[in-house]
């Protein structure tokens, strides 16, 4: 039997329940990245995804380490972005897992703790079969880094570019989030939140759980006047 999710955690980040590859949208656009990402038959020592805010990095991220420590492997899940609340020394003697994610290195750059512990996992995991898989807000040659050996090595691996998604795909999003809660939301009451809503996807996914709530509450479907009612717009 293989253990529960946490326990296949080396740090205690929890994972969000919701960031898995069911609840995530593949556009067209986005469908290499995401398979790459994806592939268990990967065999890229160094994966790198960029994207812009709100494209689904840090899901994607979750989402494979969520399928992987399921499969009873041993994952480890950092996000850079709270560097004040983690140590550099967690980077050390990790060789062993299965599984390395570090979201949105973008934030350590010109954090020389940061970049030399990031310079020597990589350097370290060239003799294990762990996979290193890394995020950031933009490519690799445009990180503000101080140090020129890292990015050089952060350039080595398969990068791969995560748009956001239009309209369409926000569409689709909705509705798909709807199926997996068991809702009915046909086309014509998702573009009604997409044009009324704040577009980014983590905002239609609150009203979405608005939404959910509410129409179980009120025991209402889905229709333009009630999302009009419930959200006052």
């Amino acid at each position: 039997m293989s253990k529960p999710i946490n326990d296949q955690l080396t740090l205690g980040v929890m994972l969000r329940d919701e960031a898995n590859f069911d609840n995530f949208y593949v556009s067209a656009d986005n469908a290499v990245c995401v398979q790459a990402v994806s592939d268990p038959d990967v065999s890229n020592h160094l994966t790198y995804v960029w994207g812009p805010p709100a494209s689904g990095r840090s899901h994607l991220l979750q989402a494979l380490c969520s399928r992987q420590a399921q499969q009873g492997n041993t994952v480890m899940y950092l996000p850079l972005r709270e560097k004040a609340k983690i140590n550099p020394a967690m980077l050390e003697g990790i060789g062993s897992l299965s599984l390395v994610c570090l979201d949105d290195v973008d934030s350590i750059g010109g954090h020389d703790a940061w970049e030399s512990a990031l310079f020597s996992l990589y350097n370290s995991l060239l003799e294990t079969d762990t996979r290193l898989l890394i995020t950031a807000n933009r490519a690799p040659q445009q990180l503000s880094l101080t140090l020129a050996d890292l990015r050089s090595r952060l350039q080595s691996g398969a990068v791969f570019k995560l748009f956001p998604l239009n309209d369409d795909d926000k569409r689709s999003l909705l509705c798909l989030r709807a199926t997996n809660r068991g809702l009915d939301l046909s086309d014509s009451v998702a573009e009604y939140i997409v044009r009324r809503a704040d577009r980014s996807p983590h905002k239609l996914m609150a009203v979405m759980d608005d939404l959910d709530y509410q129409s179980l509450q009120k025991g209402r479907a889905l229709t333009v006047p009630f999302v009009r009612e419930v959200m006052g717009w």
